[in-house]
């Protein structure tokens, strides 16, 4: 009797997280170091939209994805869309980027913008927030950066988390109360003072001076609040209410009523909570 032998079980690959299609609609910069972040760690980014095809094509290329411009084009195919664009884009756009995408999951990365903006639109939604500042030029390491996510249900929550985790060691969940306060916090840390950069780069150069000089107490500042608390660790004319420096910067800064008004409310400001 013959006998036959039985044909090879195939090998099926047990499904990761890195598996899921994701869609990036937007090309600044929090999405640029998304998706390049993501691509690094073995997503597939199935598609890149952007309102112009320059920026579009250059994320796209980087992650190896198709690209739109034009959001009819948007694939329905992925399982996760993440919409990084500005704020007053939503009521115009919302409706058109989640057009015939009812089983997949729609999130935001906006600190400003509540989970709530997709109610009525989507049947599964959230956010992932990462809490840094970023530019398109220049990488930042994710691991150190928290991710802050949110979802309408518990499975979507952990699903953003096992996503979020693969990127940082520094991962929770925020409602969207929380969010808009961590958001308000960083523009008062990250962008009102790099505008102090930028004013004092200003000042520098009327005098020929190098804003690179700078940068050593730009660090130790920065770094000095890793070992105390920001009340701690302020110094300066203000603190000390040394009213012959201070006077004598306002009189330096007579001829440019703005920054002579910023200065003294700053001042005001560092007296009353000290």
């Amino acid at each position: 009797m013959a006998t036959t032998t039985p044909p090879a079980e195939k090998k099926t690959r047990k499904r990761s997280i890195e598996d899921t299609q994701i869609v990036l609609v937007g090309a600044g910069n929090l999405a640029t170091n998304l998706a390049v972040a993501l691509y690094r760690k073995g997503f597939r980014v199935a598609q890149v939209y952007s309102r112009t095809e320059e920026a579009a094509a250059t994320l796209a290329k980087k992650v190896e994805a198709d690209y739109t411009t034009d959001l009819s084009e948007l694939s329905t195919r992925g399982q996760l869309y993440i919409v990084a664009l500005k704020d007053e884009t939503w009521p115009d756009l919302l409706p058109r980027i989640v057009a015939g995408k009812n089983d997949a999951l729609m999130v935001h990365t906006a600190g400003s913008l509540p989970m709530s903006v997709w109610e009525n639109n989507a049947t599964r939604y959230g956010v992932i927030y990462p809490l840094q500042t970023f530019s398109k030029g220049r990488e930042v390491d994710f691991r150190e950066i928290p991710i802050f996510v949110e979802a309408n249900s518990p499975d979507d929550t952990a699903l953003l988390r096992a996503i979020a985790s693969t990127l940082s060691a520094k991962v929770g969940e925020a409602s969207s109360d929380q969010r808009k306060c961590l958001h308000l916090a960083a523009v008062f840390i990250s962008n009102f003072t790099n505008h102090m950069y930028a004013l004092a780069a200003e000042l520098l150069h009327k005098c020929d001076l190098p804003f690179d000089v700078m940068l050593p107490l730009i660090d130790e500042t920065a770094r000095k609040v890793h070992d105390l608390p920001p009340h701690d660790a302020q110094t300066g004319p203000a603190v000390r209410r040394d009213r012959q420096v201070i006077d004598s910067h306002l009189a330096m800064l007579a001829d440019d009523p703005a920054l002579h008004d910023l200065y003294q409310l700053l001042t005001q400001s560092i007296h009353e909570h000290h």
